[in-house]
């Protein structure tokens, strides 16, 4: 029998080869390297890839010069195609329900990235107590009077974080991870809000404290942390924010479009939060300027998942899914199963 063939996106494996090489031997694997949409769509419709049953992508920085998998492109696969798995945790770029109507299972890699994540949001954690953002701007500058401006003034805004509540949004993988670390690290008490309450063998360790309603641990927290997949619509708005306990901190380690930046804005303004951390923004890579402009906020350009362990591990959680699925029938890491009903 003729074996599957998978439709590699983007760039040449750089790591796990050994890996590669096995799938080789299951697979046939044809690739489209970094097509534009145009191109990509015309080889769909022309059926230039032929009958394949899979789709990979093993990094997030190519393969995807195709723009986002909205229903236009998701049209053009062909009926063979069952599993898609690419690389990263965020999947906003890609319409999940939209695969599962036609049969196909959706697979990330946030479990490659967990700890990458984590170790981010622990640093802009800190920042939001600590504000070494203010302090490494000011030294940067060279400038002796914005120096001596940080080292005499900012001991006065600034706090430890031992002892103050942590507030998760989205108790999941990378959450759980990121509550571990402000405990063992930072001492500090963990609350969560999540469409449900965690098994208590995941909160029980953490001591962690459930939340149904969002507004009441908001009004709890001393810094919220949001980590949880876009939806399609924004969780922290300008209600959220004055839901927030005054003085409290803010950090997104998931996706810009979840928040309003403009009410973010006016909520450090009013000092209703006194500080936030975000590695993610609204409208990629355009950064709010208000927002850049403020002592009290610190801004990394989505790298808080960007390390060698993390693209390795992309690499070979993709490869897995793959191997996984079509030995077994189930992968390791879906997204969409909930809309998948009774396909698989």
């Amino acid at each position: 029998m003729a074996k599957p063939t998978i439709l590699h996106l983007g760039d040449d494996i750089r790591w796990n080869h050994d890996l590669y090489a096995l799938l080789q031997t299951r697979f046939t694997i044809v690739r489209s390297h970094s097509m534009p949409r145009a191109e990509f769509k015309r080889a769909l419709e022309t059926h230039q890839f032929g009958d394949f049953a899979a789709m990979y992508r093993p990094f997030w920085n190519t393969g995807g010069e195709m723009g986002n998998w909205d229903e236009e492109l998701i049209a053009l696969l062909p009926p063979t195609c069952r599993i898609f798995t690419s690389a990263g945790a965020g999947f906003d770029w890609v319409d999940t329900r939209a695969l599962a109507s036609r049969n196909i299972l959706y697979c990330n890699s946030a479990a490659a990235c967990t700890e990458s994540v984590a170790d981010a949001a622990l640093w802009l954690i800190l920042h939001t107590f600590r504000n070494f953002g203010w302090s490494a701007a000011s030294a940067r500058s060279c400038d002796p009077a914005r120096f001596w401006d940080a080292n005499r003034n900012i001991a006065a805004s600034t706090h430890n974080p031992n002892g103050h509540t942590l507030g998760i949004i989205g108790l999941g993988r990378i959450g759980v991870r990121v509550a571990q670390k402000a405990r063992a690290a930072c001492h500090m008490r963990v609350l969560y809000n999540d469409v449900r309450r965690m098994d208590p063998a995941v909160e029980v360790p953490l001591e962690a404290t459930y939340y149904a309603e969002l507004d009441a641990m908001l009004a709890e927290a001393d810094c919220v942390l949001l980590a949880t997949p876009f939806a399609g619509e924004k969780v922290m708005c300008a209600l959220r924010f004055a839901a927030m306990k005054p003085g409290a901190r803010f950090v997104n380690i998931a996706r810009g479009k979840l928040v309003d930046e403009g009410a973010l804005v006016g909520a450090l303004r009013s000092g209703q939060i006194v500080a936030a951390g975000l590695d993610v923004h609204f409208d990629e890579p355009n950064i709010n300027p208000e927002l850049a402009g403020m002592d009290n906020v610190l801004l990394l350009s989505h790298t808080a998942g960007a390390s060698l362990e993390s693209h390795i591990g992309f690499e070979k959680l993709g490869i897995e899914n793959i191997l996984a699925f079509f030995e077994t029938g189930k992968a390791l890491t879906p997204v969409n199963l909930e809309f998948m009903g009774a396909k698989l």
